[in-house]
């Protein structure tokens, strides 16, 4: 009787049901995973839902997109002892900050809680002899970044998001070729997904002149796994440990002369010279062990005695999966919530996590000027709906929101009371705060604050400001894309 049973089910049957009983204790056992992260609630309840409501594709996004490398420290520094150095430097300049001179410095003064915060939460130095040269476009960027390698003598150190191989990008490969067959120690980190069509021919011709060149965790098969969502975003230059660049330009043409959508393509790249650039080259030295697994050595040729006569403070703090905490998210969070009289941000792509959002919220609530500038016109679809979506909680609380025509903006910009600022790679978005690797420059400084917020205000000028009740009478049709794009917003 039971053989009969049996064979009226069939083979086909008993394989469709073993592979439903799978399915579902692979679904449950990633659906108990999600619940014990213990992550914010929002993203929780999303990737619930997709595991839900997409059967194996989203248990399949999920082990691509989701898992949270920060908690597991998979990007281990160990090994690193430069790192230990400046883990004890860090402490000792807590212990002195209140023996500091700058403390007569009413600038200073009221940045104490986030110089504080990033020495604890990133061991970021507070260096203070530094000179900051602002460049607010393509062409200012690149003639100086193309004068300082001209000038390399030692080494030079590329730690870049994108770099393609067009106009520019062989512009600059040629200088390392040369650069390197002269002898200058050539070393170049290059995201695997972000320089995704950079040519074997680019890579060879380096490597043949002697440069040292590296993909940043290659996704390539059949290592494409998890790690394909937690990119290398920063944007670091620096040349003979005393000359370095941060900021938001990679190397491609279309930082210098925009896209056929963009003729005009608006960022802002800082070039240093000072302390600070040890600091930059700290971030660098430790993406290279992450790639290479070498530790440079040579100390005193990489972190030369250089010093500068002007006074700019400046810490450099880096963010990501290699990161005990979101350093960069939580900077922002306390510039936002000290500040006095005024908030202004320029961002790309702006989906806030709820922090920074109530942050934000209460700050204008509270008479505080909160403007922030966004892009009419965007490079990417989804990113620019999900941006959007956000305007009507901004416009409800006060906040004024700015559409930028002019071109594209790409320039992540922050400045607090025209005595903070921060210009670097990270959005102002959740995939800056959690996902990607990600590098600040934060300056305690009038002068440059100033300089910044001019600049902030010719955007403005290249803007259309939101009118709350044209923005309220938009189409359906621009709501329901709103609403779709902010659903994504907690899943990348």
């Amino acid at each position: 009787m039971n053989s009969g049973i049996f064979s009226s089910i069939g083979w086909n049957d008993i394989l469709q049901y073993l592979f439903l009983l799978v399915y579902a204790i692979t679904m449950f056992s990633t659906i108990f995973a999600i619940v014990m992260e213990k992550r914010d609630p929002h993203k929780t309840l999303a990737w619930v839902l997709l595991i839900l409501l997409v059967p194996i594709l989203g248990i399949i996004w999920y082990l691509v997109f989701g898992q949270n490398y920060r908690k597991r420290k998979m990007f281990s520094r160990k090994g690193l002892i430069d790192l230990v150095r400046i883990r004890a430097l860090s402490e000792d300049q807590l212990l002195d900050l209140s023996n500091r001179t700058f403390h007569k410095n009413s600038t200073m003064s009221g940045s104490l809680n986030m110089i504080k915060l990033l020495l604890k939460n990133s061991k970021a130095l507070l260096t203070e002899y530094n000179r900051v040269d602002i460049l607010n476009d393509g062409l200012a960027t690149f003639e100086a970044m193309l004068s300082a390698l001209e000038k390399a003598e030692h080494h030079i150190h590329l730690d870049i998001f994108k770099i393609a191989d067009d106009e520019i990008g062989n512009q600059v490969r040629r200088i390392l070729v040369r650069k390197a067959r002269e002898g200058v120690k050539v070393r170049i980190i290059y995201d695997d997904v972000g320089s995704w069509h950079l040519t074997r021919r680019y890579i060879r011709s380096l490597r043949e002149a002697g440069a040292e060149i590296l993909p940043f965790m290659p996704v390539r098969f059949p290592y494409f796994t998890s790690k394909v969502n937690f990119r290398n975003h920063r944007k670091i230059l620096v040349i003979d440990g005393k000359v370095g660049f941060v900021g938001g330009l990679n190397i491609a043409d279309k930082y210098l002369k925009g896209t056929k959508r963009f003729p005009f393509w608006r960022d802002t790249h800082l070039r240093l010279e000072g302390e600070a650039v040890r600091s930059l080259q700290t971030v660098f030295i430790t993406d290279w062990y992450f790639v290479s697994g070498e530790v440079i050595t040579h100390r005193k040729k990489y972190f030369p005695d250089y010093r500068v006569e002007e006074i700019n403070p400046v810490q450099i703090t880096a963010s990501g999966p290699d990161s005990d905490w979101a350093n960069i998210m939580q900077a922002f969070f306390v510039a936002i919530t000290n500040a006095k009289k005024s908030i202004y941000i320029t961002t790309p792509y702006f989906s806030p996590n709820e922090s920074i959002q109530t942050a934000l919220v209460t700050a204008a609530l509270r008479g505080v000027d909160v403007r922030i500038i966004l892009p009419y016109y965007s490079d990417s679809t989804v990113s620019y709906w999900n941006s959007v979506s956000y305007v009507t909680e901004l416009l409800e609380a006060g906040i004024r929101v700015f559409l930028y025509k002019k071109g594209f903006i790409h320039a992540k910009l922050l400045m607090v009371d025209g005595t903070f600022s921060t210009v670097g790679s990270a959005n102002m978005d959740m995939r800056s705060f959690d996902i990607d690797f990600e590098v600040n420059a934060l300056i305690y400084s009038r002068k440059i604050t100033a300089r910044l917020e001019s600049t902030f205000g010719e955007d403005m000028r290249n803007s259309v400001e939101v009118n709350f009740r044209s923005w309220k009478k938009r189409p359906r049709r621009k709501k329901i894309m709103e609403s779709l794009a902010r659903m994504l917003g907690p899943l990348y």
